[in-house]
């Protein structure tokens, strides 16, 4: 490493972890927003659900949402759906968080109830 002038810090590559927790809240509050805008604003343009802007709002969110989330099956009926016109009215995107979300609290509670019914062997030793 060389020497910084006084005053500079140096830039480091960390990467920044989210709990898992706080990606279910970040990706409901987006399926909440993006549902919100479809359902009350974008209807007021003239296009409606054939708008431009809510298709870019349906492709934006999905990748966020994988990003957050990792894929999952609930998402691409979502997305499908929102693509039909008049179907985009029904919230599916916060439909599919909570799917996904409900599923996975359902996986950590069979983790933990197998981890109960199976203890780890001590050590005999000890």
């Amino acid at each position: 490493m060389g020497i910084q002038p006084e005053g500079c810090t140096a830039v480091t590559h960390d990467t920044i972890t989210i709990s898992p927790g706080s990606r279910f809240r970040a990706a409901m509050v987006l399926a909440i927003v993006a549902d919100a805008l479809q359902i009350i604003v974008f209807p007021l343009f003239v296009e409606g659900a054939l708008s431009p802007a809510d298709d870019i709002l349906d492709f934006g969110i999905a990748a966020i949402l994988i990003n957050l989330l990792g894929w999952h099956w609930e998402f691409l009926p979502s997305f499908l759906a929102k693509l039909v016109p008049g179907v985009d009215l029904v919230p599916f995107w916060s439909m599919a968080v909570a799917n996904v979300y409900r599923k996975s609290k359902q996986i950590a509670v069979t983790e933990e109830e197998s981890r109960q019914q199976h203890p780890a062997l001590k050590d005999p030793q000890g």
